[in-house]
């Protein structure tokens, strides 16, 4: 099979053929459809996080059709235990061996892959397997974050790229209020964002124009968090939806006064899977993809660095 293949970080992707993986006991062989792109695949490629192994095939938002015909979809959370105290307390997203797809096993990024069948999820009928492809970890993960985020009207989303194209959708259909923040001067995605139902948006720099009740901050950026803190009304909360995030600076405690809070995303879980894959038909829930041919997956990689499309990017075999 041929493959985009990660052998040193901070280096490009390499195209290779390898061979066909072979499914162990629990797990299932797929012909991968479409492969989404992830800024976590970014920043294992720029060396912002460890890859455990290399060489490696990335890419954990995987489309694929199972050797006995079943359309199935693979998010980044790849393998837990079943034995810790987290996935005995229903937080496996959290479990202490877990393995993720596309780091601590081969992704999507290939024309073949195998996954551990518990992780894989049946996906909605009406959806290309462009489309789908984002759902598995932009929309899973940006799922659990609104959640967190609690039920409050007015909600900023910090950085408008795939994950919050989805939720914003989502977000509207609930009837909240969102209030979109995106890098000064993007006028494109000002306007995108408008496009989805936003009832404002503009640059981060700016104050919100209502006080918020809560916001989800996708970009990587470490300084967003004091901004959203002092955007939000008593009470708020600020969740950080990503897997890494540059330092966040020091700030008042009078940004953090009268019950404002911040908290973190980890990962997924199976019920988050199944709970997110049933609402988005209900909404219905349409992503924004630019594809790209699995030979230029690390062109991928670079427009998704330069902000260069809306929406999500899909590698496809």
């Amino acid at each position: 099979m041929r493959a985009a293949v990660l052998t040193q970080q901070g280096a490009p992707l390499e195209q290779q053929e390898l061979p066909d993986p072979e499914p162990a006991p629990g797990q299932i062989a797929l012909t991968v459809r479409a492969c989404g792109v992830c800024r976590t695949d970014l920043h294992l490629r720029d060396s912002e996080i460890d890859a455990p192994r290399l060489p490696l095939v990335l890419g954990h938002q995987i489309v694929g059709i199972s050797d006995d015909g079943r359309r199935l979809g693979v998010p980044w959370l790849g393998w837990t235990c079943g034995e810790c105290r987290f996935c005995r307390s229903n937080r496996e997203n959290l479990c202490i061996r877990s393995r993720f797809t596309g780091r601590d096993i081969d992704g999507g990024y290939a024309q073949r892959t195998v996954a551990d069948e518990r992780y894989c999820f049946a996906l909605p009928e009406g959806l290309s397997d462009e489309q789908a492809a984002p759902l598995l970890c932009g929309g899973l993960i940006g799922y659990r974050a609104l959640t967190l985020a609690g039920d409050g009207k007015r909600l900023g989303l910090y950085g408008f790229g795939s994950a919050a194209h989805m939720i914003c959708q989502l977000a509207v259909h609930q009837g909240r209020e969102v209030y979109a923040f995106v890098r000064p001067g993007d006028e494109r995605t000002t306007a995108f964002a408008r496009s989805l139902g936003a009832t404002w948006a503009g640059p981060s720099t700016e104050a919100a124009p209502e006080p918020l009740e809560a916001a989800i901050i996708f970009a990587a950026d470490g300084s967003l968090v004091p901004q959203a803190l002092r955007a939000l009304d008593r009470g708020g909360v600020v969740v950080c939806a990503g897997i890494h995030m540059s330092e966040i600076p020091a700030f008042s405690y009078d940004d953090l006064w009268q019950e404002r809070s911040i908290r973190s995303v980890a990962n997924l879980t199976r019920g988050d899977a199944e709970a997110f894959l049933a609402l988005a038909p209900q909404v219905p829930l349409r992503t924004t993809v630019t594809t790209y041919p699995l030979e230029r997956a690390e062109d991928a990689l670079s427009d998704l660095r330069a902000g260069r499309f809306e929406g999500s990017a899909v590698v496809v075999p």
